[in-house]
């Protein structure tokens, strides 16, 4: 049997902050719209460090750091990833438009492209808008965008948390940029 033995804080080689800030980023950036949960916002910021995310768009009423629920589940990957507030996630995706980026909302809709399916190059500036817990991506973000992407899911709910939603999408387009480099 394969030794499995779990790894010390040592043994993970963990980048320090300066590192981070350093590191080259992966051009992806994720877009929080009017997100209730301060912790949510702090799980997407870390898993925005885990996978070194260009950046984290605030908008609406989202909260920002710092906040000592945010502190609570980013674990201090607030003050490594970048991050910026707009007023709403429209004038974020004017910005992303600026800078070359394709906007994709992450919400069912008519149309929407099932999150296997999507396509992008491996150097491809794209940003995800994930919207509030309850109500999702508001429809005149919707409108905003590129197009929308689609988890696939098998059961009866039909949603996820969006800390859990983030996690599988930015987990799904990094994972097809490993493949491919």
């Amino acid at each position: 049997m394969a030794e499995n033995k779990k790894l010390s804080m040592d043994e993970l080689n963990r980048k320090s902050v300066d590192e981070f800030k350093r590191s080259e980023k992966t051009p992806v950036i994720a877009v929080l719209e009017n997100i209730r949960s301060a912790y949510n916002v702090g799980s997407v910021f870390r898993t925005a460090d885990a996978f070194l995310l260009e950046a984290i768009y605030i908008t609406g009423y989202t909260c920002i750091p710092p906040h000592k629920e945010i502190k609570k589940t980013a674990l201090g990957a607030e003050e490594t990833v970048e991050w910026k507030h707009f007023a709403n996630a429209i004038e974020a995706i004017l910005t992303l438009r600026e800078n070359g980026y394709k906007v994709y909302a992450v919400e069912q809709a008519i149309n929407s492209i099932s999150l296997e399916k999507i396509a992008l190059s491996n150097n491809e500036k794209v940003a995800f808008v994930f919207g509030n817990e309850v109500t999702g991506v508001e429809q005149s973000t919707i409108e905003q965008c590129d197009a929308c992407i689609e988890i696939p899911q098998l059961g009866m709910k039909h949603s996820l948390n969006i800390a859990t939603a983030a996690g599988v999408v930015l987990w799904e387009i990094i994972r097809t940029r490993m493949i491919k480099s």
